[in-house]
């Protein structure tokens, strides 16, 4: 488990949004940063990619998949498809230990270097130590209230970090409609 953030997604309706804690930490006791961003949008705007695990493996990662995003021409199931061929069978890149949480107007994707992509039945997913807890509240806001996916991302990310830890309630949002 990596303990160093919380990302939830969220689509529904005509919007997708993702969101994430802004707390660094080192090692299992010291919150280093309050504020960090752990969440880009890439090709135009048009794909949301957000991060959970170690920062320095998470930023090569960001780098290959805008790689990837844009050799597909914004196919994000195939760009998905071939970092995550590319993560698992690099002998370099298979060492890093972080996950990708990818997300479209239309498709949304968890990515891991063992190979692992998956697509979340309900359009809700998410990765890090609280991702648990977010994706619970998430999908009890999704079902029982009319919030957009803006707003459960958000509140997802708040009761995480009531719970979790690592989590904290700095959060930033990113949406594509």
């Amino acid at each position: 488990m990596f303990h160093a953030t919380t990302i939830v997604a969220v689509r529904k309706g005509n919007q997708t949004a993702i969101a994430g804690d802004g707390q660094v930490t080192m090692g299992q006791h010291t919150v280093m940063k309050h504020h960090a961003n752990k969440i880009k949008k890439l090709h135009d705007g048009n794909v949301i990619v957000g991060f959970a695990g170690a920062v320095a493996d998470a930023f090569t990662l960001f780098a290959k998949f805008e790689e990837k995003i844009k050799q597909a021409n914004g196919n994000l199931t195939k760009a998905a498809v071939d970092v995550a061929r590319e993560w698992r069978t690099d002998r370099i890149l298979r060492n890093l230990e972080a996950l990708l949480l990818v997300a479209d107007r239309e498709k949304m994707f968890v990515i891991s270097g063992t190979g692992e992509v998956i697509e979340p039945d309900d359009g809700i997913a998410a990765i890090g130590s609280g991702g648990s807890y977010a994706m619970a509240a998430a999908r009890a806001l999704s079902r029982h209230t009319e919030m957009s996916a803006v707003d459960i991302v958000r509140e997802a990310l708040l009761i995480a970090s009531e719970i979790c830890i690592y989590t904290n309630d700095q959060i930033t949002v990113q949406v594509v409609e």
